[in-house]
């Protein structure tokens, strides 16, 4: 970096840290919490129910199956795609690995 440009990389970086803070400094006044919430209204399916009612009670149960079902959900794809491969011919199981 030649010389005429740092203290403009320095400005800029100091600025870049800056802008953040200026923006809570701004202040708005009184600040209430918000608070997210699944609307179960219109929900009919009771198994999208449960879900939903889960999210709004106990969050933490509901990461707990949100984890369950991702790692159920790629296992099965995962199988699904190697049983794929080995019907057009390409059997991953039995390759050799050759490192150089």
């Amino acid at each position: 970096m030649k010389k005429r440009c740092r203290p403009i990389a320095a400005v800029l970086i100091l600025a870049f840290l800056l802008l953040p803070g200026l923006t809570w400094a701004a202040g708005g006044g009184e600040v209430a919490e918000l608070v997210v919430v699944a609307d179960i209204r219109i929900v009919d399916n009771p198994i999208l129910r449960y879900f939903a009612d889960l999210y709004n009670f106990n969050v933490t149960l509901f990461a707990v199956w949100a984890v369950v079902l991702t790692a159920a959900y790629g296992a099965f794809l995962g199988f699904l795609m190697d049983a794929i491969m080995k019907r057009t011919g390409l059997d991953l199981s039995k390759r050799t690995i050759v490192e150089h």
